[in-house]
């Protein structure tokens, strides 16, 4: 009989044996789990600094790409920016130049107007004053000369402007290149500046898209190339246009002085010319004057011989037809008929001779008369010319070039004008 009383629960109880193949069982699950374990960690841990790594030389590559991206697009915006500039001063001379040389071309409506004057004022001579002398030639020259100047000037400024415009054109497409650069450099410099505390970072839907407007580094660098060598073609054959401005301006304004001075040289000749024919004519006419008075004085005389040889020959006339009345033999021709007859013969040829030079001394004097009206007529259109020569000759006194001195001469041949400060009065 049993003292203590025992109960068991109604499940079936494992053998030792099985109980030692369950502890090693558990014992090798928990071991391969450790290992297991074990190796995702050390997997993991060795995962992490690779990728760590990767992660940290990628940027680091990235960032010195950037860093060379930003420094290239510096280059080329400081090259770029270089050029602008240089396109503003070459710009900036060449309308310059461009404006001198408008000015220079207003400047010829002065000469046109002062040579056209001359001509029409010269065309008003008179009579057989109005020829083709060297003056009038020369003034033509001017005219030609002046119109050949205003030609070789405006063609120059249309080639200015031509110019100004291809550089406000080639001006434009730099500006936007550098307005996209800076833009650019503004984008690079942030993203360089970008890092994993930043803020302002998010996913994106779409990062590895490629832009419909983006090209190859090949391209860009081609684009760059092109830009830059637009530019300085450009700016190529500025300073050879400036310098023709320059030139065309000089050698308009040599050309028009020296036929100036040549058409003053024959105006002066001219006056001078028609001086000394005026002085030639006055002298003439005065001589004129002097012979025409002798000889009305000599026709005064001759006139009155005339009148006494006419009484004289009437004396013997009547002497003779009284003298025919004689009665008987007393009609006789005696010396005193024959004396008679002879000085009435003498007479009529002495009247005869003096009507003969009467008649050619009043045609000379008639003569003289006319030549003397035709010398005052002509002494009068010289004097219409003489004024005429003159007032043109002091309506060019304004094509003269104002004469400098002292000072004002040497800043003027030195080409230091512009630097000394103007003085207010």
């Amino acid at each position: 009989m049993q003292s203590v009383v025992t109960y068991e629960k109604p499940l079936p109880h494992l053998s030792l044996a099985d109980w030692d193949a369950r502890l090693y069982g558990l014992q090798v699950t928990a071991d391969t789990r450790r290992a297991d374990a074990f190796d995702l960690r050390h997997s993991a841990r060795q995962l992490r600094n690779e990728t760590k790594i990767k992660t940290d030389w990628d940027i680091y590559h990235n960032n010195n790409r950037l860093r060379a991206r930003v420094y290239e697009i510096e280059q080329w915006k400081s090259t770029l920016q270089e050029l602008l500039d240089r396109l503003d001063r070459e710009m900036n001379a060449l309308k310059e130049e461009k404006a001198s040389t408008e000015r220079e071309l207003e400047q010829l409506n002065v000469p046109l107007l002062i040579c056209s004057e001359c001509l029409s004022n010269r065309d008003g001579r008179r009579s057989t004053e109005l020829t083709y002398d060297l003056a009038d030639t020369e003034l033509k020259k001017e005219l030609c000369v002046t119109e050949s100047n205003k030609k070789l000037l405006t063609d120059r400024c249309q080639s200015a402007w031509e110019k100004i415009n291809k550089l406000e054109v080639i001006k434009f497409k730099l500006q936007l290149d550098l307005n996209d650069k800076n833009e650019a450099l503004q984008i690079d410099k942030d993203m360089l500046n970008l890092d994993k505390d930043c803020a302002n970072i998010t996913y994106k839907s779409d990062p590895l898209k490629t832009p419909k407007r983006m090209i190859t580094y090949e391209q860009w660098l081609e684009k760059c190339e092109a830009t830059k060598k637009m530019a300085e073609d450009g700016l190529q054959d500025t300073l050879s246009l400036r310098e023709s401005l320059f030139v065309a301006r000089e050698r308009a304004r040599n050309a028009l002085r020296a036929q100036t001075d040549v058409t003053n040289y024959m105006m002066r000749k001219r006056i001078y010319d028609t001086q000394r024919a005026r002085n030639e004519l006055e002298w003439q006419k005065m001589k004129m004057e002097e012979n025409m008075d002798k000889l009305a004085a000599e026709l005064k005389i001759m006139g009155e011989q005339f009148s006494d040889k006419i009484n004289a020959l009437k004396v013997a006339e009547t002497r003779l037809e009284t003298r025919g009345y004689r009665p008987g033999i007393e009609l006789a021709a005696d010396e005193a008929d024959i004396g008679l007859k002879e000085e009435v013969q003498n007479l009529k040829e002495t009247i005869r001779q003096l009507q003969e030079k009467l008649d050619c001394a009043k045609a000379t004097y008639n003569a003289l008369e006319a030549a003397s009206i035709k010398i005052a007529l002509d002494l009068a259109d010289k004097e219409h010319s003489l004024e005429t020569d003159i007032r043109a000759l002091e309506m060019r006194s304004a094509l003269e070039p104002k004469r400098l001195q002292g000072t004002e001469k040497n800043l003027v041949l030195a080409r230091v004008s512009d630097e000394v400060p103007k003085t207010e009065m």
